[in-house]
Protein backbone atom coordinates (compact mmCIF):
# COMPACT_ATOMS: atom_id res chain seq x y z
CA UNK A 1 0.00 0.00 0.00
CA UNK A 2 1.21 3.70 -1.07
CA UNK A 3 -1.26 5.64 0.11
CA UNK A 4 -4.81 5.12 1.71
CA UNK A 5 -6.70 5.63 -1.72
CA UNK A 6 -4.52 2.22 -2.91
CA UNK A 7 -5.76 0.57 0.52
CA UNK A 8 -8.23 -2.33 -0.51
CA UNK A 9 -8.40 -4.03 2.38
CA UNK A 10 -7.02 -7.30 1.41
CA UNK A 11 -6.09 -9.74 3.84
CA UNK A 12 -7.71 -8.43 6.86
CA UNK A 13 -10.56 -10.31 8.17
CA UNK A 14 -13.62 -8.73 7.15
CA UNK A 15 -15.67 -8.50 10.75
CA UNK A 16 -12.39 -6.65 11.93
CA UNK A 17 -13.38 -4.09 9.03
CA UNK A 18 -16.63 -3.60 10.22
CA UNK A 19 -15.78 -3.28 13.54
CA UNK A 20 -13.33 -0.42 12.42
CA UNK A 21 -16.07 1.25 10.17
CA UNK A 22 -18.45 1.12 12.72
CA UNK A 23 -15.76 3.24 15.03
CA UNK A 24 -14.97 4.46 12.82
CA UNK A 25 -18.54 6.44 12.48
CA UNK A 26 -18.93 6.60 15.93
CA UNK A 27 -15.96 8.89 16.67
CA UNK A 28 -16.76 11.58 13.50
CA UNK A 29 -16.88 15.00 14.37
CA UNK A 30 -15.68 14.23 18.31
CA UNK A 31 -12.55 16.54 19.68
CA UNK A 32 -9.29 15.36 20.43
CA UNK A 33 -9.85 14.69 23.98
CA UNK A 34 -13.48 13.19 23.29
CA UNK A 35 -11.96 10.63 21.22
CA UNK A 36 -9.26 9.43 23.96
CA UNK A 37 -11.45 9.14 26.83
CA UNK A 38 -13.50 6.62 24.37
CA UNK A 39 -9.96 4.72 23.52
CA UNK A 40 -9.04 4.68 27.46
CA UNK A 41 -12.52 3.57 28.16
CA UNK A 42 -12.92 0.59 25.92
CA UNK A 43 -9.56 -0.41 26.36
CA UNK A 44 -10.61 -0.43 30.28
CA UNK A 45 -13.54 -2.39 29.39
CA UNK A 46 -11.55 -4.71 27.46
CA UNK A 47 -9.17 -5.56 30.24
CA UNK A 48 -11.67 -6.26 32.81
CA UNK A 49 -13.72 -8.60 30.61
CA UNK A 50 -10.22 -10.26 29.59
CA UNK A 51 -10.31 -9.17 26.07
CA UNK A 52 -7.75 -7.24 25.33
CA UNK A 53 -4.02 -8.46 26.92
CA UNK A 54 -1.26 -6.57 27.35
CA UNK A 55 0.64 -8.22 24.24
CA UNK A 56 -2.33 -6.42 21.84
CA UNK A 57 -1.58 -3.26 24.28
CA UNK A 58 1.74 -3.21 22.83
CA UNK A 59 1.32 -3.99 19.48
CA UNK A 60 -0.86 -0.95 19.60
CA UNK A 61 1.27 1.17 20.53
CA UNK A 62 4.46 -0.26 18.56
CA UNK A 63 1.75 0.85 15.33
CA UNK A 64 0.35 4.26 16.29
CA UNK A 65 3.53 5.57 18.40
CA UNK A 66 5.71 6.61 15.46
CA UNK A 67 3.03 8.77 13.77
CA UNK A 68 2.84 10.81 17.25
CA UNK A 69 4.76 14.19 18.19
CA UNK A 70 7.64 13.68 21.34
CA UNK A 71 3.85 14.98 23.99
CA UNK A 72 1.71 12.41 22.45
CA UNK A 73 3.92 9.68 22.43
CA UNK A 74 4.87 10.26 25.29
CA UNK A 75 1.27 10.19 26.45
CA UNK A 76 0.42 7.47 24.58
CA UNK A 77 3.18 5.26 26.46
CA UNK A 78 2.08 6.78 29.92
CA UNK A 79 -1.54 5.30 29.40
CA UNK A 80 -0.79 2.40 28.36
CA UNK A 81 1.58 1.50 31.13
CA UNK A 82 -1.76 2.75 33.23
CA UNK A 83 -3.63 0.37 31.60
CA UNK A 84 -1.77 -2.97 31.18
CA UNK A 85 -1.38 -2.01 35.03
CA UNK A 86 -5.29 -2.97 35.86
Amino acid sequence: MKDFASFTGAGVPQDFLAEAQSVAAQMDGKSEGELLRDIYARAVEGKRTGTLTNEQIDAFVARFAPMLDAGKRKKLYKVAEEIKRM
